[in-house]
């Protein structure tokens, strides 16, 4: 089945309210291009150095995220067209994403990472972390960053079960936050959760943003270290 036809059968499953992110990581400008003839504008990219390249070489109406972990030597690099931010996982990163997006002239959107998985090789705040940066309050200071809502990656297992259940988890803390932090916010409303394996059940939980590489592109060409 082509790239097209992958992304057709995809979107049909979609709900209204849930976007899809194509993880483009590793695969050619060629099939980016076959996505993107096929309508899909929203490419996701794990690394700073392979979004920069692509962001240069593609169409310019596509919106480019920024799903992997973010060192702050490499934001300057993403700050001047990046549409979205998944991967906020500390206070000083969306400080210093702030400082960027001021110099760029730009209101940078962010997603907080949340850590639910059983994985200690996953990077995100705890529920207990968010909360205090969020009580702290010095981000409501931060003007060229715009908080949009949380991410988070499910444990890598076959359970279904364990998988719903921490989805379900950050939807729950999602809710919990935005009542008590983002109540007059309607910017503060993306869940970013699901993958190739377990989107249908992120969409079941609360979903609003799901991350789809294998099952659009196949296999990642190198560096197969996980999947999307």
């Amino acid at each position: 089945m082509s790239i097209s036809s992958k992304i057709l059968d995809i979107k049909k499953e979609l709900p209204e309210n849930v976007s899809l992110i194509a993880v483009s990581k590793y695969h050619p400008t060629e099939e980016v291009m076959e996505a993107y003839n096929a309508g899909q504008r929203i490419f996701g990219e794990n690394i700073v150095q392979e979004l920069r390249q692509k962001q240069q070489e593609l169409p310019q109406d596509i919106q480019w995220h920024f799903l992997g972990h973010l060192q702050k030597n490499k934001i300057k690099y993403i700050v001047p067209f990046v549409s979205l931010i998944h991967s906020v996982d500390s206070p000083e990163l969306l400080t210093e994403i702030n400082r960027l997006a001021e110099k760029a002239g730009r209101v940078v959107p962010c997603l907080l990472q949340i850590h639910v998985a059983k994985e200690e090789t996953k990077f995100g705040f705890t529920f207990d972390e968010c909360r205090r940066m969020l009580q702290d309050g010095q981000w409501r200071e931060l003007s060229h960053v715009k908080l949009c809502g949380l991410m988070c990656m499910a444990s890598n297992v076959s359970d279904e079960t364990q998988i719903r259940s921490e989805f379900r988890r950050v939807f729950q803390f999602f809710r919990e936050i935005k009542q008590q932090f983002f109540a007059d916010d309607d910017a503060f409303c993306q869940r970013s959760w699901g993958m190739s394996h377990d989107y249908p059940i992120a969409i079941e939980e609360g979903s609003t943003l799901v991350r789809v590489g294998t099952k659009i592109f196949g296999e990642r060409p190198s560096r197969t270290s996980s999947k999307s």
